[in-house]
């Protein structure tokens, strides 16, 4: 609650300075231009289908169809402006967490009722950034866009600028927090100019349109090297490459993916805001209690029990302090690790399914359901941004309980001159575990040594498993036996311990279970993650597009020449074949009617010198005559040019 608070203070508006402006008045009004351009770019669009209203209301033509704001399965391009526009959505993203932004009271129950409406407002204020991206009516979508971040850009600059400071962060703390969402909206704003003005050279023929293909080049590109038979690893590659990151020129990560990187980021830094904020506020509250416990204790002589224990208050306030400040820094560093891990994890998952390997799942989740998939699909982004900035808190705690550890194990002994007992206790720690563990070494030894036969081959690793000395083995099995109970107890809470912290320092990866083996389906968020990647390699397997791409390609060759190749089989009698020929020649002259002047006949008529013949005036009335079927029937016909057919 009091982190959900001070994110409240950080991102919203400071109270006290007098703008003009209310941002969360202003989210509010942006409700009329949002729907109006969502309008707008409805009315532009055509239905696929024709419904009933249509035929009550024909003026309509099919239009106000769905407007999509963005492809998060299939569609590639416009990654990154899709990305900044998530970007421009964090900062209120965060105050989807409250219900403070809602102009009236609701009582305790309506809440989850008040972040529905609070998350579909926001869906929908936002909703034109995402709509003028990806409306297929270029020119009116980046006008539309402009105007739009321009509004949003002014008003955030000058509630900004005008009104920097607060009381959490102080001076410039609007400029701190709201710098990222001004970044986005200003990039935007960049690129609803260049579709403007690409659109428009476009439409001058100074600039040729991209073609609509199912597969990108990338695609096409990993699919060639797939028939090549070359690997990626063919060439030597760095340090960097080989120990941390390898980039593959082939792949490219979906809208979906780096829309979500992006809100973790910018909603991290804002967490990390927040909590250095809190951190400060409630040590120096806990400064204030203990000052006022001093001064209790001293007014009333206490100087026994309370007299003793004030130091050692004092010694553990400063103490948690530097730590808890000290691992804000290394929480935030593992959190944004943690994010891009998740990218590397992402593609590498997949070319693993590409390739049908399943063994890295686990066998339930082999053949998840398709309505799991999808739905995995839309739960994803929300889930793997909240799961990024919780996980943050609780690796933050995790960090924080060890680094006051290590403080009161090593630096405050060295620091009060008890050097020699810290290494006399920490020796006494180290020599225990180091013990069990040889303990546990040994009895492997003495089993590889003694208790197995000699290996079969000189060149097997390992030896048969295949025991020897079994009276022996026996004996050494019965004594081991109680020395083992004890030493299952420690095992026991090691285990414990370690599942704990593991399992709170990986909680944010959800690419990772933490549940134990045959649990894994109670960790809703690994769910989430395997029914969203088998959805993208279904949908964006390069080979199976690639395969798809060519079945759309031969499907349109098919249809242009579809008047020509159905009379091209050879197993037609002549007749047929004679009459396909003719009729090959007559769409011909139909849609070419110019060619019929250089036809063999006409030209033999035209170098002779009797052009007033019969045949020249019937040549000519046959032109005009195509030339009027053509006009009437050029509505039915499609529009298809081709070369002059055999002349029969």
């Amino acid at each position: 609650m009091m982190i959900r608070n001070r994110v409240e203070h950080v991102v919203s508006t400071v109270e006290g300075c007098q703008n003009g402006i209310s941002m969360d008045l202003y989210l509010h009004l942006s409700l009329i231009p949002a729907v109006l351009i969502a309008g707008v770019l409805s009315f532009l669009q055509k239905r696929a289908q024709r419904l009933g209203i249509d035929h009550r209301l024909p003026f309509l033509q099919g239009r106000f169809a769905i407007v999509v704001p963005l492809d998060t399965i299939g569609s590639l391009s416009n990654r990154w402006s899709y990305g900044f526009a998530f970007g421009a959505v964090s900062s209120t993203v965060l105050l989807l967490f409250s219900e403070r932004y809602i102009p009236f009271t609701v009582p305790s129950w309506a809440r989850a009722i008040v972040y529905l409406i609070g998350a579909l407002e926001v869906g929908l204020v936002y909703f034109p950034f995402f709509a003028c991206l990806s409306t297929p009516f270029r020119v009116a979508g980046a006008v539309l866009g402009i105007l739009y971040s321009l509004c949003w850009i002014m008003v955030m600059v000058w509630d900004t600028f005008t009104c920097p400071n607060g009381d959490i962060l102080g001076k410039y703390q609007k400029v701190i927090v709201q710098w990222p969402c001004i970044l986005s909206l200003v990039f935007l704003l960049g690129r609803f100019v260049y579709i403007l003005v690409k659109a428009i050279r476009i439409h001058l023929q100074l600039e040729q349109e991209d073609p609509e293909e199912l597969i990108d080049q990338h695609q096409v590109q990993h699919v060639k090297r797939l028939l090549r038979g070359t690997t990626v690893h063919s060439k030597s590659l760095s340090w960097f490459q080989s120990r941390v990151y390898e980039w593959d020129p082939y792949f490219k990560f979906p809208n979906r993916i780096i829309g979500t990187v992006i809100i973790s980021l910018i909603g991290l830094y804002t967490m990390t805001l927040a909590d250095y904020s809190l951190s400060n506020v409630a040590f120096d509250q806990v400064e204030k209690w203990k000052n006022t416990l001093k001064y209790l204790v001293t007014s009333c002589n206490q100087t026994d029990v309370l007299g003793a224990m004030i130091p050692q208050l004092e010694e553990f306030i400063d103490v948690a302090r530097k730590s808890w400040l000290a691992t804000t820094i290394f929480a935030s560093l593992n959190s944004v690790a943690y994010t891009f891990h998740v990218l590397a994890c992402y593609r590498k998952h997949l070319k693993r399914l590409w390739k049908g390997q399943k063994d890295f799942l686990p066998e339930k989740f082999h053949k998840p359901s398709s309505a799991v998939s999808v739905a995995s699909i839309a739960r994803y982004s929300g889930w793997q941004i909240a799961f990024t900035l919780w996980g943050y808190l609780i690796v933050h705690f995790v960090h924080f309980l060890f680094a006051l550890l290590f403080a009161y194990m090593l630096i405050l002994p060295i620091q009060h001159g008890k050097t020699l007992s810290m290494l006399t206790n920490l020796g006494v720690i180290l020599l225990t575990i180091s013990l069990v563990i040889s303990l546990v070494i040994l009895q492997v030894v003495l089993v590889q040594v003694f208790f197995l036969q000699d290996k079969m081959s000189p060149t097997d690793k390992h030896k048969p498993l295949a025991l020897n000395n079994r009276k022996a083995f026996h004996c050494f099995n019965y004594f081991f036996f109680f020395y083992n109970v004890v030493m299952g107890i420690s095992t026991c809470i090691l285990r414990l311990l370690f599942s704990i912290v593991v399992g709170t320092w990986l909680v944010s990866r959800i690419d990772r279970t933490i549940m134990q083996r045959g649990y894994e389906a109670m960790d809703a968020g690994y769910s989430t993650w395997i029914g969203m990647i088998f959805a993208d390699h279904h949908h964006n397997n390069p080979v199976m597009v690639c395969f798809c791409q060519l079945l759309v390609s031969n499907k349109r060759e098919k249809h242009i020449a579809s008047a020509y190749s159905t009379f091209n089989t050879p197993s037609e009698s002549p007749v047929n074949s004679r009459a396909g020929r003719r009729w090959m020649l007559y769409y011909t002259l139909l849609r070419n009617p110019h060619l019929i002047l250089v036809r063999k006949q006409n030209l033999s008529l035209s170098s002779s010198s009797q052009t007033s013949s019969p045949q020249t005036e019937t040549a000519i009335q046959t032109w005009v005559m195509a030339s009027q079927t053509q006009s009437h029937q050029a509505a039915s016909l499609p529009e298809i040019t081709v070369t002059p057919a055999e002349d029969c």
